[in-house]
């Protein structure tokens, strides 16, 4: 009798979870059920599964809204009947058609209209649906000939009480409105919760033929649906099973000649076993379709990276998908494919960011659009957007509900709507608040992509379907991962860079390159690898310091011991020790020894925890993989991951083992399964590193200049900028005749691009480019007005920022000048005014600049100095009696330090907040501190700046950090540009900037990181 049940997935409407939705239908005695979310299709497979689980029979349909209102439900008669759904819905979400009134024509689907929009005729699969409460409306004339259309309607949206409190907190979240202000057109019905079934159909008696229509809709309906038993990717790359394995094996042959030539008898071995599996498996279309994109890219200059446990197979390496050889590390190729494994694998495939839309744009027109979408993703309700959304529809202030945000819930005020608020938002947790695009996942099909879902269209413009990638691995979709990062970006960039500015052709893929150079081992070893890929946060330059990392063997587990879960386990720590000391420790067991050799016995990649499993815990290959799955949140069953635990304690028994050391082994192997890379995946993100770190040592100013134009990766701009100074470089503010709109190499002078401007248009920076290509460069600030359609408030910052200075005159001078040129403009008389209306000629008075006004102007336009170093702005001479370079020499000794920060990382204790620093020196070397709860109840952060700190020298395996007690924050120097004379009078630097309409300029959020407030001008 249900015919319209919505689950959490009808987004800011229903308060079920398909879990609890079925055990609320189960104990109302339903037989079947349908799942009618609004304008989704989302969870039908779970629901399915769920319903079977608990002997109901499933029903997928969809309710139609337009708008929020409802226009009809439309249940699937069999699965072919979804496709007819999910194409009705794709044509509204993607193709710009509009949801009509009444439904289209049909072939194997019932719709069920309310009582509120009947069409003027029905057809034959078309129903009015009738809720209990409007049963009265029945014995009116115009409802009397209707009748034999009509079925029950009755509609389930909450359980309980409290959850149509919450349907209707989510009402008015969805509305963006108070919960006072909701009206009844925007809430459900307060019936519209499980009721006996029985009790329904007692309702109805009086109608039997209603009862009858209803119970002939559950009857004719179906949700008939396979499985992974069934692939759904496209199936041949060629036409047919045994063209694709001809077309492999041919390719991988090729690629076995140009990577081992023809007499390597372990590598063609290899490849004969693989491509075996992969036949055994159906995988070849899946091989050769990731083949093809990566030759598009090739043919297009593109440079990628295959990395991923897809990286363990010597036919990805001959297909050049990959650039690892698995042969070289010895990787575990079963860990990528085996027989045993249950659930399909996928590559990961990077791109740039740059160029990743272009790979995309591919994928898409060459399988066509029909066939093509990303993976959804379903974005729940967090901590903030949960207090703060149920603190809005409640009514309270803004500034409440940042108090809300900010503080733990146990320091909130204790008043009435507080603790409303807190009820109500721990039920959201984990509710579904919007659905959005998988970061990378894509999804190739071999029927169209609407018979199993509807697609919706984000502001990205590709395709979504409406679940996520657990549901596409349930359903036998195997997704193919197009990744994008700026690393690759930053190495294609200065690979260009270096050929535009030495004229030298760098083979970036070159193995002496990417894996094994004396002078970049010694920089690794050193730590020395700022913007370099993946390696150049503290705490990787930090555990490279201290494993003394020079090969490119240790980098590869450094990359993996390096990920969060392993140091909280004491298992990186360990690492670290056995490094230095591998004499000084005993193994932890003979498998362990045996099989973990070359890792000092301890589990360091994803492989490990499959050969330990199956090893030392005698588990099956499968079951290793399904613990290391379920361990990493890849596997969603946690009654399979507890049962797999199970065997391996039992196993662990029957092969001898005491309970104490098989507890000791499972630790170590979850302290690893969940946060490990596979070994390929931590080799290849090596080749990158190596890659970055070789052109930093050999090219470091194109490198470093790519960095920036990529945006950096873990600091901020101003820190590379830095790292420019430091390898040589000459940095230049932006300049109207120098500057594109990124930053530019020229000799040893870097100039900062336009794209760094705060407040200037990216539009207009164009602009002064093209107009300076067209026409030659600019003879004066007066030429520059007169061919840049530019406005006072943008002029004045590119005087602020010196971008006029091949003028020769002050800032002061040429403020006035604009302000004579541009007195009154307006934009249609730009011509009239300059060619005819000369310029008043006037003479300022000699105006007398201070050291550091144009510090300040860099730090309110850029966030950071770069005509000289924060130090020089300090009110005090003094710079610290110990620096960098003497730190290794100070073990357990107390040091006072002054030092710039550049960034820090808070990390919750039991005993609250501590945080990491990095900082720089006078002489610009960079040092980390630690700072406790303890000391930061009284020696806070104040912001970005400088400070002197004291603190105590910890040197751990040769890499020094300092313990802070105490810190203070140092002050600037006023800022000359407002300072007074001695007359009392305002600088005439100060009037001119108030004469020229300062008080428009927007605010930097930068400048108060460096000790000043964010807005001086009033």
């Amino acid at each position: 009798m249900f015919l319209n049940c919505h689950s959490f997935h009808s987004l800011r409407y229903g308060t079920l979870s398909i879990k609890e939705l079925v055990k609320q239908a189960q104990e109302s005695g339903a037989q079947e059920l349908v799942l009618t979310d609004i304008n989704t299709i989302t969870a039908i497979y779970d629901f399915k599964k769920e319903c079977e689980d608990a002997g109901i029979k499933p029903i997928a349909g969809v309710e139609i809204r337009k708008e929020g209102r409802l226009l009809y439900v439309a249940i699937a008669k069999e699965f072919s009947g979804i496709g007819e759904i999910n194409q009705m819905i794709t044509d509204y979400n993607c193709n710009g058609k509009d949801l009509t009134e009444a439904a289209p024509q049909f072939a194997n689907v019932f719709v069920i209209y309310p009582k509120e929009n009947i069409p003027e005729t029905l057809r034959e699969n078309e129903f009015i649906g009738i809720r209990e409460e409007e049963l009265t409306l029945l014995i009116r004339t115009e409802y009397q000939n209707l009748i034999h259309k009509m079925v029950v309607l009755h509609p389930i949206t909450f359980a309980t009480k409290k959850d149509y409190n919450l349907h209707y907190i989510l009402r008015a979240i969805d509305n963006n409105t108070l919960l006072s202000k909701l009206t009844e057109d925007e809430t459900c019905h307060k019936t519209e919760y499980f009721k006996r079934e029985r009790s329904l159909r007692d309702a109805f008696y009086q109608y039997p033929e209603i009862i009858k229509n209803t119970q002939h809709i559950l009857n004719t309906c179906h949700f008939e649906f396979s499985y992974r038993n069934q692939i759904k990717n496209k199936q041949h790359y060629t036409r047919s099973k045994e063209g694709d394995l001809r077309m492999l094996t041919k390719l991988a042959y090729l690629g076995l000649k140009k990577r081992y030539g023809l007499d390597h008898e372990i590598a063609r071995a290899r490849v004969e076993k693989e491509l075996q599996v992969i036949d055994h498996l159906n995988f070849s279309s899946y091989f050769l379709i990731v083949w093809d994109i990566i030759r598009y890219s090739n043919r297009m200059g593109f440079m990628h990276v295959g990395r991923g446990s897809g990286a363990n197979s010597i036919v990805s390496f001959c297909l050049e998908i990959t650039d690892i050889c698995p042969l070289e590390l010895d990787l575990y190729f079963e860990r990528f494919l085996n027989l045993n494994r249950k659930t399909p694998p996928d590559f990961d495939i990077d791109w740039s960011w740059q160029e990743r839309d272009a790979i995309l744009q591919y994928i898409f027109d060459r399988y066509g659009k029909e066939h093509v979408a990303f993976c959804g993703t379903n974005v729940e309700f967090k901590y903030k957007s949960i207090l703060r959304e149920v603190g809005k529809v409640f009514g309270l202030p803004k500034e409440e509900l940042d108090e809300l945000t900010n503080q733990r819930m146990e320091l909130h005020d204790k008043n009435l709507v507080v603790e409303h608020v807190h009820k109500y938002g721990k039920l959201l947790e984990k509710f579904p608040n919007q659905r959005s695009m998988h970061a990378c996942g894509i999804l190739i099909s071999e029927e169209p992509i609407t018979h199993f879902t509807a697609l919706e269209m984000p502001p990205k413009g590709f395709p979504i379907v409406q679940f996520d990638m657990n549901v596409a691995e349930d359903i036998g979709f195997e997704k193919f991962d197009i990744l994008s990062q700026r690393g690759l970006g930053t190495i294609n960039d200065t690979v260009k860079l270096i050929k535009k500015t030495r004229n030298i052709e760098i083979d970036i893929r070159d193995t002496f390159i990417s894996k094994d150079e004396e002078v970049c081992n010694e920089y690794l070893a050193q730590g020395r690898t700022i913007g370099c890929f993946y390696i150049e946060s503290p705490a990787m330059r930090g555990l490279l310091r201290r494993l003394k990392c020079d090969n490119y063997k240790i980098l590869v587990a450094a990359s993996s011991i390096i990920r969060p879960g392993v140091a909280q386990s004491g298992m990186m720590r360990e690492y670290i020790f056995r490094h230095n000391h591998p004499d000084q420790f005993e193994y932890f067991h003979s498998v362990f020894e045996e099989h973990l050799k070359e890792t000092y016995g301890i589990m360091v990649y994803q492989e490990d925890v499959i050969k330990i499993s199956q090893y030392f815990g005698g588990l099956s290959l499968a079951d290793g993989d399904i613990l290391r799955r379920a361990m990493s949140g890849k596997g969603r069953s946690i009654e399979k991951l507890q049962e797999v635990k199970a065997n391996f304690f039992e196993s662990c028994k029957r092969k001898g083992h005491s309970l104490e050391l098989t507890a000791e082994a499972y630790r170590q192997i979850e302290s690893f399964a969940g946060y490990s890379f596979c070994k390929a995946h931590s080799a290849s993100y090596a080749v990158e590193s190596y890659q970055s770190l070789y052109l930093k040592v050999y090219y470091p100013l194109e490198f470093m200049v790519s960095v920036i134009n990529n945006m950096g990766g873990f600091y901020r701009t101003e820190v590379y900028i830095h790292e420019t100074k430091m390898s040589g470089g000459i940095v230049c503010n932006p300049c109207v005749n120098a500057s594109d709109f990124q930053t530019t190499l020229h000799g040893k002078e870097i100039y900062l691009g336009f794209m760094h401007l705060q407040g200037l248009e990216t539009r207009i920076a164009h602009f002064i480019i093209e107009e300076r290509i067209r026409n030659g460069d600019y003879q004066s600030l007066e030429d520059f007005i007169r061919r840049v359609p530019i406005g006072i408030e943008t002029v004045q910052i590119l005087i602020f920022i010196g971008a006029f200075r091949f003028t020769g005159k002050q800032k002061n001078e040429l403020l006035v000048e604009a302000r004579m040129l541009l007195v009154n403009f307006k934009p249609e008389n730009r011509g009239l005014m300059l060619i005819e209306e000369p310029v008043k000629e006037y003479k300022l008075p000699q105006l007398k600049r201070e050291t550091f006004e144009d510090a300040f102007d860099e730090i309110e336009i850029l966030g950071f100095t770069v005509s000289c170093s924060p130090f020089d702005l300090l009110q005090i001479k003094y710079r610290g009696s110990v620096f960098v370079k003497d730190l290794l020499q100070h073990h357990k000794k107390e040091v006072k330090m002054l030092a710039y920060l550049i960034s820090r990382k808070h990390v919750p204790t039991k005993k609250g907040t501590m945080y990491f620093g990095t900082w720089i020196d006078v002489n610009g070397d960079y040092f980390d501190t630690a700072h406790f709860p303890d000391s930061l109840e009284k020696y806070n952060f104040q912001g970005g700046g400088c400070y002197l700190l004291l603190g105590t020298v910890e040197v751990d395996f040769h890499f020094p950090t300092i313990t802070v007690a105490k810190m203070a924050k140092m002050p600037f120097i006023p800022d000359p540009r407002y300072a007074y004379d001695k007359d009392k009078q305002y600088d005439i630097h100060r009037q001119i900037k108030e004469d020229v309409s300062m008080t428009n300029r927007p605010p930097y959020p930068q400048a108060h990181e460096i000790g000043l407030p964010r807005n001086r001008l009033k």
